[in-house]
Formats: structure tokens, sequence, C-alpha cells
């Protein structure tokens, strides 16, 4: 199996779900699209990840790489209708990549928060064997307003509505984090863009409190990011 990975900052990699690619010997190629690297041709790969990064869907005037990673997406999905995962901005870049809209979330989600499974969340393959209500971990100040045509809500929190979907028959995105690491909140603490929202949402003292409400659900992170892991590869298969 060839997976491709689309990053937007060096920190937003696959985190935790790169033990799972090493211990099934997957082979994975990263394009980190920050800095320039070209996306290369679709076909010899079998799945694509879309992680997180500071940047926004719409600010395509300040990176411009935008316009044709979004064009790649809809490629990937509509045309070759190949497994495809989005995390975070890739949950929202599937949305706007294929006539969906994404705006504001006001407030800002970040934390340590609930998400429930909606009813059809929890008969979906993605989610087998998954708790119908997981702690997760939120950053993002953009939700997806408007899902795309062809989209089935997976879950919700109270605060964001769409906080995981499947469009078609085989793109899955979730609006959380399920990649988390014991370093996560500490090194994305570390980007600015993200070291302010957390500021702005939660207060000065925010850091000391994410990072002990990370680490004390640390094993449920780890045990969730397996499961759907699994779920995901049974579909490339």
């Amino acid at each position: 199996m060839k997976l491709l990975v689309f990053q937007h900052i060096e920190c937003e990699h696959p985190g935790k779900l790169r033990e799972y690619l090493a211990s099934d010997g997957v082979d994975w190629t990263a394009v980190e699209l920050d800095e320039g690297q070209p996306i290369p041709a679709l076909e010899p790969f079998d799945a694509l990840w879309v992680m997180g990064g500071p940047m926004d869907v719409w600010d395509t005037d300040d990176h411009p790489w935008l316009i044709d990673e979004k064009a790649a997406i809809r490629r990937w999905v509509q045309e070759l209708q190949r497994p495809y995962l989005g995390l975070c901005l890739g949950h929202q870049l599937l949305a706007d990549a294929l006539g969906g809209t994404c705006g504001p979330q006001s407030p800002s989600e970040i934390g340590v928060l609930p998400i429930d499974l909606t009813d059809a969340g929890r008969k979906d393959p993605i989610f087998k064997d998954m708790p119908s209500t997981q702690q997760a971990l939120q950053w993002h100040s953009v939700q997806v307003q408007t899902p795309p045509p062809d989209t089935t809500i997976l879950a919700s929190s109270p605060l964001c509505a769409n906080q995981a979907m499947r469009v078609g028959a085989t793109a899955w995105s979730m609006q959380y984090h399920v990649e988390v690491e014991s370093d996560t909140v500490n090194t994305w603490a570390a980007v600015p863009a993200y070291r302010e929202a957390l500021k702005a949402t939660l207060g000065e003292q925010a850091l000391p409190d994410m990072l002990q409400a990370a680490s004390a659900n640390l094993d449920d992170f780890a045990a969730n990011s397996a499961l759907l892991y699994r779920n995901f590869m049974q579909s490339v298969r």
C-alpha cells in the first residue's frame, strides 16, 4: 500500500498514526505544501491523508498552493474515488473542495472536549467498535458550515455540528485531532497562531490546564486512534 500525506506545517504530521503505519510497513510520502513541495501524480497512491495547519481554507492569496491542493482533493475523491482521511484543516478542505462552505467557529473550540457520534456515525465503518462519546483534542477557529453534497454527518459537539463526516463512499474527515501524542500540545503551543488562539479563548493560564487534560486522556486518545486507523485501513483493502 502507498499512502500520500498533505502537510501544511512541519509539526502537524500524522503523529500517533505514524506508529501504526510503521507497524504495518506502510510506504508513505509526506508533501510539505507550505514549503513549496509539489503535489505528485496521484495515481500511484492508494490513500490520501490531509493534515491540519494554521492557515484557513480561504487564505489563497497568502498560500496560493491551496488552490492546487483543493483541486487534487477534488480529483482524488470525485474522479479516482479512493480513500481519504482529513483532520482539522483537512476536514475543512474536503468540504471546501467539494462544494461546501466553511466559516468562523464562534467561539473557538479549543481544549479537550467531548464529541458525540450521530446515529449514522455509530453505524459507519470508520467508527466501528468506538465509543459513542469520546474526549477529543480540539484547536480550531473555523468550522464546516455547509457540508458538500452527498455528505453524512457522523459526529457533532455542542459548539460544532459537523465534527466528522463522510462524503460519498470513501472520504472521511474529522474536525478534531485523532493523532495526538504526549508532546502534541506543547509542540503546537509553540506555533504563534495556535498560542494566540489558545490564550484568546481560554486565558493566559490555558496551556497548563490543556496539558493536564491531554495527559489525563492520552490512553483514550491512543485507543481511539488505533481503532480509527484499523477501520480506515479496512476501507483501503
